[in-house]
């Protein structure tokens, strides 16, 4: 009977509290929840939200860090399309991310497939494939100036001692350093293959299971089962591929300085010279605000495509 009238009691306090009032223990959580919260909001504030905003008022403005910024209007942007390097930077980042982009999906899905399989020390071979992808990228810049060094590089050693074939200068070659920054790029995708890994396990075995009954082979189950279950990780790692070549910078600045003639000047290191070498902080700020403009742009468009290839079972059934 006591613990009847006790209940009671209780649903007579909550049907007398005003409708949306908390209760004295819910608003002592909710304090507790910003104060712990706070240095977040403060960190996204000042070192975020801040520098964005002001980055947004500076690409109107002439200012050089020293004197105090002065108005000009859309005049930075303008001199920005006219701007010969602009162009080139946007060429150079945009012939990279076309190549780059697909190469790394393709070659993280195949290698993803390969580490799928049940055979002995697969975890060792995981580990192996992924570890390249965190190591720093200014020691992965050294390391590639040396394998293409055109005098004494690894790649054309083992070109000419297997093949006979004398390679190119490489990343002194206005020809051959975008592909030679392409083929860098491939050290990087153990990211995705964990990615695709994680997808490939998800997909549940009956389909399988059901497929090879119907007499489907390896290539039929592919093509019919595999792929179009994992659109949605391609998908991500599409987006997630654009978003990054599109930042590209310490390479080309470790190892080319955006060389030889401006051929591998990327957007990125473009923006870094203006803003900190010629000390243009409203052009370079400009230059930020078209940059993700673009990005923003493909990334929409990549998403108004997903619904003519990308497959997603709870949502078609």
């Amino acid at each position: 009977m006591a613990v009847e009238a006790q209940l009671s009691r209780i649903q007579e306090q909550v049907r007398a509290r005003p409708r949306g009032a908390l209760s004295p223990q819910a608003r002592r959580e909710e304090r507790f929840f910003f104060l712990f919260i706070s240095p977040w909001i403060l960190g996204f504030i000042v070192f975020t939200a801040g520098p964005i905003l002001a980055s947004l008022f500076f690409s109107f403005n002439i200012y050089d860090a020293i004197q105090p910024p002065r108005w000009v209007g859309l005049a930075n942007y303008r001199n920005l399309f006219r701007d010969r390097l602009f162009w080139q930077s946007l060429r150079v980042t945009s012939l990279y991310t076309a190549g780059a982009v697909p190469l790394g999906i393709v070659l993280s899905m195949a290698i993803a497939l390969v580490l799928n399989r049940n055979i002995r020390g697969v975890s060792v071979f995981r580990t192996i494939f992924y570890l390249p992808s965190v190591i720093s990228g200014v020691a992965v810049s050294l390391l590639f100036m040396w394998i293409f060094n055109s005098d004494f590089g690894l790649l054309n050693y083992l070109l000419w001692k297997l093949f006979h074939i004398r390679g190119p200068a490489w990343i002194m070659n206005e020809r051959w350093v975008i592909p030679s920054l392409i083929l860098m790029s491939i050290w990087g995708i153990g990211g995705g293959i964990i990615i695709y890994l994680a997808g490939l396990q998800g997909i549940p075995t009956e389909l399988y299971e059901a497929a090879e009954i119907d007499g489907a082979n390896w290539w039929s189950k592919l093509l019919r089962i595999t792929l179009p279950m994992m659109t949605p990780v391609i998908f991500f790692n599409l987006v997630t591929g654009i978003i990054g070549s599109f930042q590209v910078f310490t390479q080309a600045y470790v190892m080319t300085g955006g060389g030889p003639h401006n051929a591998s000047l990327f957007y990125v290191l473009y923006l870094y010279r203006n803003a900190f070498y010629y000390f243009k902080m409203g052009y370079a700020s400009a230059l930020a605000w078209v940059l993700f403009a673009i990005v923003l742009a493909l990334t929409l468009l990549v998403f108004r495509s997903s619904s003519a290839w990308v497959y997603y079972e709870a949502v078609r059934g």
